[in-house]
């Protein structure tokens, strides 16, 4: 119930002007309106604008690759060749070079290995055992042949742990470019054994292998105006920071394999039959994928295997890496995607085998369509002319216009019958849209992964759940609304966002959920679409093959939307806070009108709620001596302290004498005024949403702003005013803001209706009963046949 109370006039307009809060001082106030760039963010400068923006000097440098690589298919190995241009494009000059080796995180004296750790609780999943046990007998890491100048020359280097400096004979200055071979080798690992970003998979049925290359070959670190070198050691979880250029590779692998790879196939006359560059064609223009490679067409290679190879060559321009996928088994289907924006045609397609379907063929190529069109909405057009996705032993994996992606259906072993559950469908089509576009965020806008993980996977998550929403009503959708990220925001097991990418409790939820969701927040309940989505758009566009750093997206936000943000940055990236608002009391006030027939009378009511004991009742009962002499009731036996007096009459008359008429019509109004008083328990500083329902039947929707926190981050009050009265107040009754306890948010407060468990008591073993228990025949027979396969 909300009670009324008569409030004072003078009081009434101060409410109106200023907030309640508590007294602080100047050095008790926690300011979370305070601006990161006067303690956080890092000065701007020529390379880097307070707008967001890039500098009017702004580099990055490039590197060219022309790499000769062989898929050894009997011994599971590659061996490569790579001649890399270097261009110093930085005003500074370089005595040495850095080259990443990822293949060296696999190498048994490496420091993700050093450095691995394991719970103290003595158990571990098959898989988390099988792949500690495979890694002790698998020789990883890359052999590194040979280091030479373009001349032939021997270059000095040396190899620390996952990366390689190679120092220079003289230094490499602003301006000029270096050219030098690499000549490497490394045994594949078995990506159903060990996790892994790339590798090899084998189909008992048939013998054959899936091969998903990645991280394959010695890829330049970046140098950047921010962080010089990036050298910090691969330890698993940050991943890649590399440079664009231009990228010519010839790949040879059997001469029945199926390749797909980054970029546009250069010789397909001398790698393709007549009919699959017929029907390559053909799925230009068609409204429905076209397959490529039929499932007929794989099988007939399965067991027939070729003993030549085949060299297939490909050219990518501007991009930042390369990967690769190569197989027998594979089925490959293609369809075109015309983009009005821009005029050109974009060849989305799927590569698996026939274990993949009837999911892949369904959905694959599919997805991708979806995702460029989505994307493209949101960020800027697809510039890449091709966009695959290939099944192989890799669940989700990113790489210049090649992904790899893993759920495929399950085969009775039996019956042979190919089933696939719910979540492995919208596994695979929700994998697709997150790996694809991938290939915006960070493949076109070059994240710092190393560092950052959030920027690029926080980002492409928002724009995953936006996707899937427009795939079909209801999507089942895990990294989209706000509630979904509440047990996290609850947990003491996390770090902020902002942490290095090797330090993250949590991983998923840190890097993808809080920040997709996080963004979210900002675009549906404090920017608004429209603000959002521009400034959104200028961040992909602004930094569209540059290197953002997380200061130049907090700054084209704000400056693109004009909305001062810094409040929402420091507390959701920098501090693990949650958002917990509180509705600790409604009070209900009406004017005072000064009138002492109308305000004695009030008092005099608000007297008569108290409650009177049952003593006191009971005694009413009892003789009173007044009764027996009434000559001793007087005056205040007739008139009790709330009677009016002439004296507070004539007080009256002369207040209203000294008002306007204006102020006496304030007195005489009859509205009721809500006072609620807020409590920030969870230390987020968020928006208030509100919805107060009346006693008439109808409700009303009142949004604050974060800013009503400005003055006290901890307490504030805020008043309604009304002809209705009020029956309940309910805070964030839409679920927008991830509060992570809805309990305290109504006020009156609620019965919440949950469910009481019983359980039975549990009997002791009866080993006896256990011991003659009948053997499962069928069981122990069908273990056995597996075992002799």
């Amino acid at each position: 119930m909300i009670k009324s109370i008569q409030i004072g006039i003078i009081s009434v307009l101060t409410f109106l002007t200023v907030q309640l809060a508590s007294a602080q001082t100047v050095e008790q106030l926690n300011d979370k309106f305070r601006q990161l760039s006067d303690e956080i963010l890092p000065t701007a400068n020529v390379y880097r604008t307070a707008s967001g923006a890039p500098g009017h000097k702004y580099w990055q440098q490039q590197v060219d690759y022309n790499i000769d690589v062989t898929l050894d298919d009997e011994k599971q190995r590659i061996i490569g060749t790579a001649r890399v241009k270097y261009y110093n494009a930085s005003p500074d000059s370089l005595r040495y070079l850095w080259v990443q080796l990822d293949q060296n995180r696999f190498a048994h004296n490496s420091g993700e290995r050093k450095s691995a750790f394991a719970s103290e609780k003595p158990k571990a999943s098959y898989t988390a055992l099988r792949q500690a046990i495979h890694e002790k007998s698998y020789d990883g890491g890359y052999k590194i042949s040979a280091v030479t100048d373009s001349g032939g020359a021997d270059l000095s280097y040396i190899i620390n742990d996952t990366m390689m400096r190679i120092d220079l004979a003289s230094p490499l200055r602003p301006g000029q470019q270096m050219d030098f071979v690499i000549d490497w080798s490394y045994n594949i690992l078995d990506a159903r054994k060990i996790r892994a970003r790339g590798g090899k998979e084998y189909f008992k049925d048939d013998g054959n292998y899936i091969y998903e290359i990645a991280q394959w070959f010695p890829r330049m670190a970046a140098y950047s105006d921010y962080d010089g070198w990036t050298n910090k050691q691969f330890l698993r979880n940050g991943e890649f920071t590399l440079e664009f250029g231009d990228y010519d590779v010839a790949i040879t692998v059997p001469a029945d394999h199926i390749v797909s790879a980054t970029g546009l196939l250069q010789n397909p006359d001398e790698v393709l039959t007549e009919i699959q560059k017929q029907r390559l064609k053909e799925a230009e223009t068609a409204k429905t994928p076209v397959m490529i490679v039929t499932t007929d067409e794989a099988a007939a290679k399965l067991d027939k295997r070729a003993k030549t190879t085949r060299t297939w060559r490909f050219r990518a321009v501007n991009v930042r890496d390369f990967a690769f996928a190569s197989s027998r088994k594979f089925l490959w289907d293609a369809r075109g995607y015309y983009q009005p924006e821009n005029g050109k045609t974009v060849m989305a397609m799927s590569f698996y085998p026939e274990e993949g379907n009837p999911l892949w063929e369904k959905y694959s190529t599919q997805s991708i369509i979806h995702t460029l069109e989505v994307y493209n909405r949101y960020s800027f057009v697809y510039p890449y002319p091709v966009a695959q996705s290939v099944n192989g032993p890799v669940g989700g994996m990113e790489y210049p216009m090649i992904t790899f992606n893993g759920p495929r259906p399950t085969k009775d072993e039996v019956t042979g019958e190919k089933t696939y559950s719910h979540r492995t469908k919208y596994g695979l089509i929700s994998v697709i849209i997150h790996e694809i576009g991938h290939i915006y965020f960070p493949m076109v806008v070059n994240s710092d992964e190393r560092q950052w993980t959030w920027m690029d996977e926080g980002l492409n998550t928002f724009l995953q759940g936006l996707a899937e929403e427009e795939w079909e009503k209801d999507y089942p959708t895990r990294r989209a609304e706000p509630y979904q990220i509440v047990d996290y925001m609850k947990s003491t097991r996390q770090v902020p966002i902002m942490t290095n990418s090797e330090s993250i409790l949590q991983f998923g939820n840190n890097a993808y959920g809080k920040p997709a969701i996080a963004l979210r927040i900002l675009r549906e309940s404090i920017m608004g679409r429209e603000l959002f989505d521009f400034a959104f758009r200028e961040y992909a566009k602004r930094w569209k093959f540059k290197r953002p750093t997380p200061a130049d997206f907090f700054r084209t936000m704000e400056d693109a939307s004009g909305v001062d943000l810094d409040w929402f940055w420091r507390g959701w990236f920098y501090t693990t806070q949650n958002v917990d608002i509180s509705l600790d009391n409604v009070r209900l006030f009406n004017i005072n009108s000064r009138d002492p027939e109308v305000e004695e009378a009030f008092k005099r009511a608000k007297h008569k709620e108290k409650g009177v004991s049952p003593d006191r009742l009971a005694d009413k009962k009892l003789k009173k001596r007044t009764d027996r002499f009434p000559e001793l009731l007087d005056f205040y036996n007739k008139n009790d302290k709330f009677t009016v007096t002439n004296k507070q009459r004539n007080k009256y008359a002369d207040l209203l004498d000294g008002l306007e008429d204006w102020q006496k019509e304030l007195l005489s109004d009859k509205s009721n005024i809500y006072l609620m008083d807020f409590t920030n328990r969870g230390g987020l500083v968020m928006p208030i949403f509100l919805q107060v329902s009346y006693e008439d039947g109808s409700s009303e929707d009142i949004r604050l702003t974060a800013e009503i926190w400005r003055k006290n981050s901890e307490k504030v009050t805020r008043m309604l005013i009304t002809d209705k009265i009020v029956k309940s107040v309910t805070v964030d009754p839409y679920w927008e803001t991830a509060d992570v306890n809805m309990d305290n948010n109504h006020f009156p407060r609620r019965i919440e209706k949950s469910r009481f468990d019983l359980f039975k008591t549990k009997k002791p073993r009866d080993m006896m009963k256990e011991f003659e228990s009948k053997l499962k025949d069928d069981k122990i027979t069908l273990d056995k046949k597996k075992k002799s396969r």
